[in-house]
């Protein structure tokens, strides 16, 4: 297991992630954090805001209670917040919002009105601060993610496939764009470290066809490599069959059934990973306390598809699946960006 003390090298790299967040010295920042929070990585970020001459202050909320009835991992939808007043207008008004809570602020349902204020937001995943170290963002992969974004809003159907059996038809005309590098510097703006995404929310109704993950792809609900093939049959935008005989089917079969919720099934986000630093085999380093696998999300020419809550196509839900896969071939409106996990010209 990795210690947690304060070393130098990870100051550094905080201070390089919000350096890129463009704070100036008395910018207001908020630390947002809860008492299940990784203390190491809150320490880090008001040490790194010290040196960059910001006005830091604490917000720490009590974790709440569990109410689901299964535990909940990786859903970027803190509930921390609990629609607190007095809270959502501390952050609102800060210049940064650097989220700390355990689920992240991405998909809260606070986020909207905090943007209003001006702020801006980094969520800083709930890793140990070694991953973040290697994965500090690096400044060129901005204008690849806004390629891939420029691509993926002209599109009109992106279709996935695979020499495992994937055949998946998407609709993103229209469907909100979700791209991340790793660092906001504008006000509204959010952004995740680990970063280096490009993806979409789709409309409801515009997604069907077939998932067969291979071995070896990822589960990152519950941290695992997948050792048998999961097969998922994915009908108006609903997961309607989980085949396959192995462990890793039973898992999700049974936590999708624990929610008793149809919107459980329904797809959440669909894009690929853009982040050449990104490792596929770091989630067989780190014990699971410490990695919330955000890395294995972006990992260049992956294709991450993901189940679950979808504000776009007005469905909420605490069940999350995060479902990274290797070797897929991603077309949109028929010309490749992604062909057997390899990203394709600009992107590259």
């Amino acid at each position: 297991m990795l210690a947690d003390r304060i070393e130098a090298k990870w100051i550094d790299a905080f201070q390089a992630v919000l350096g890129l967040c463009a704070i100036k010295p008395g910018d207001a920042v908020a630390i947002l954090s809860e008492t299940q929070s990784r203390p190491l990585n809150v320490q880090l970020a008001e040490l790194a805001l010290a040196r960059l001459g910001a006005r830091s202050f604490h917000l720490v909320l009590p974790t709440p209670a569990q109410r689901a009835p299964v535990p909940v991992r990786s859903t970027g939808a803190s509930n921390a917040l609990g629609g607190l007043a007095p809270v959502v207008q501390a952050l609102a008004q800060s210049t940064l919002v650097v989220d700390l809570t355990v689920e992240g602020m991405l998909h809260a349902p606070e986020l909207p009105t905090i943007l209003k204020g001006g702020a801006r937001l980094l969520m800083i995943s709930n890793e140990h601060p070694e991953a973040l170290e290697r994965l500090v963002p690096d400044p060129a992969l901005a204008a690849k993610v806004k390629a891939g974004l420029a691509r993926l809003k002209a599109a009109a159907m992106m279709r996935v496939t695979s020499a495992a059996g994937s055949d998946l038809a998407v609709d993103v005309r229209a469907a909100p764009l979700g791209g991340v590098w790793g660092w906001c510097d504008r006000p509204g703006q959010v952004a995740h470290w680990p970063g280096g995404l490009c993806l979409c929310f789709p409309r409801a109704g515009t997604v069907s066809g077939r998932l067969v993950l291979a071995p070896g792809d990822v589960n990152l609900t519950f941290k695992r490599y997948l050792e048998t093939a999961v097969v998922l049959d994915i009908v108006d935008d609903h997961v309607t069959a989980v085949g396959g005989d192995g462990a890793d089917a039973a898992l999700m079969r049974d936590y999708f059934a624990a929610w008793g919720d149809r919107a459980a099934y329904a797809v959440s986000h669909v894009g690929w990973g853009m982040n050449p630093h990104a490792r596929w085999e770091a989630l067989a380093m780190y014990d699971k306390r410490d990695t919330n696998g955000t890395e294995l999300r972006a990992i260049a020419g992956s294709f991450l598809f993901s189940t679950g809550a979808n504000e776009v196509a007005k469905r909420f839900t605490l069940g999350h699946f995060d479902l990274p896969m290797r070797g897929c071939t991603i077309a949109l409106d028929g010309v490749r960006v992604v062909e057997d996990g390899r990203l394709l010209g600009e992107l590259a």
